[in-house]
């Protein structure tokens, strides 16, 4: 199953994405964001299970708290934009 990682503008901000995705009984884990994926450079994002996106993307925006962005980690360890081509989209 790939995962999917939600990227947040700081702590805080990843911090209160996980509880409100907890809240609605989906696990996450908050982690630094890999090199790269963030356009600030240092960032967090919150990793979520594929088989949860949908109901995650639903949770997060009726918080209020919209990612800046959302990655596919592939099996093999890479990322996709979620939405570019040969991804599923929003």
């Amino acid at each position: 199953m790939l995962d999917y990682l939600l990227i947040c503008r700081s702590v805080t901000y990843a911090q209160r994405t996980a509880k409100a995705l907890e809240s609605a009984g989906i696990s996450a884990v908050v982690t630094r964001a890999p090199r790269g994926l963030s356009p600030a450079g240092c960032s967090y994002c919150v990793r979520v299970s594929g088989r949860h996106i949908a109901a995650a993307l639903a949770a997060v925006k009726n918080a209020g708290l919209p990612p800046a962005r959302v990655f596919i980690q592939s099996e093999n360890g890479g990322y996709s934009p979620y939405g570019s081509a040969g991804a599923p989209s929003l």
